[in-house]
């Protein structure tokens, strides 16, 4: 019986609790933004003058910066991550990696697990009072240009940084059938590299594209975080040749039946 009353007492208290740690950690992320791109990242561009090296050592402050954050998420209770594969991505260089998007936390969980992360922005975060100085000084390639997308990607991809895109293009609506676009297939056609998909699962589903941030779950949700098979282009490349909206069109209809099937199966387990 005394256990009984304890979880009708804990219960209502760990729901309230989460709603508060849940907005205390959102307000966190944007103060922190706010104080790294006035604080240490102009300090990093005073005693660097090589621009490409102001670029790098910002990402790594960023990783290093979300790790704290996911950290934090997860001492306050709002989720706990898991990630399956980890020892892949220490070593990850010169790669697209491509995820699904079911959560409003992904990037930052990916960043904080890959040190030389680069990733596509949509343009109106650069606008974004608490995230413009971090995204610009990063060196976090902007969607607003095409062409300049593409070149920029290509860019960064030789020097070794491993850009993140999703190529849902936004976050995962179940209620939607699943649908790819086609920039990350061009991105890496045109820049001839391979790319590595990433699986996420969140347990129970939360932060989602129709959830407003304090509809918080009955319980802290879990974030699962697995690392899957690379996938090469070579093959395209061999079968379509200079044909590469072709190819293009191919990669994207394989990746897409990729993520149908292991979304379904996850769903499942």
């Amino acid at each position: 019986m005394l256990i009984n009353i304890f979880k009708s007492i804990y219960k209502p208290i760990n729901h309230v609790w989460r709603i508060f740690a849940t907005g205390f950690c959102f307000a966190l992320f944007g103060l922190g933004g706010l104080f790294m791109s006035v604080t240490i990242l102009p300090l990093q561009r005073l005693f660097i003058s090589d621009k490409a090296k102001q670029k790098a050592v910002a990402r790594v402050s960023v990783h290093y910066g979300f790790r704290v954050f996911v950290n934090t998420m997860q001492l306050l209770g709002v989720f706990k991550v898991k990630i399956n594969g980890a020892e892949k991505l220490q070593q990850l260089k010169g790669k697209i990696i491509i995820a699904n998007h079911p959560c409003l936390v992904d990037v930052v969980v990916l960043i904080s697990q890959i040190k030389n992360a680069d990733c596509v922005v949509k343009s109106h975060l650069f606008k974004n009072p608490f995230m413009r100085g971090v995204i610009t000084a990063s060196g976090y390639i902007s969607n607003s240009d095409p062409d300049q997308l593409m070149e920029d990607c290509a860019a960064s991809l030789a020097l070794g940084n491993n850009i993140i895109i999703f190529p849902e293009g936004t976050r995962s609506n179940k209620n939607k059938p699943l649908k790819l676009q086609r920039g990350f297939a061009n991105i890496a056609m045109r820049s001839q590299t391979d790319l590595l998909f990433i699986l996420l699962k969140v347990t129970p589903s939360t932060l989602t594209k129709d959830n407003v941030w304090y509809n918080v779950p009955e319980r802290r949700f879990d974030f699962d975080l697995t690392v899957k098979q690379p996938i090469e282009i070579a093959p395209y490349l061999d079968e379509f040749g200079d044909n590469t909206t072709k190819a293009v069109r191919h990669l994207t209809r394989h990746i897409e039946s990729l993520f149908k099937e292991e979304l379904t199966f996850n769903d499942r387990t």
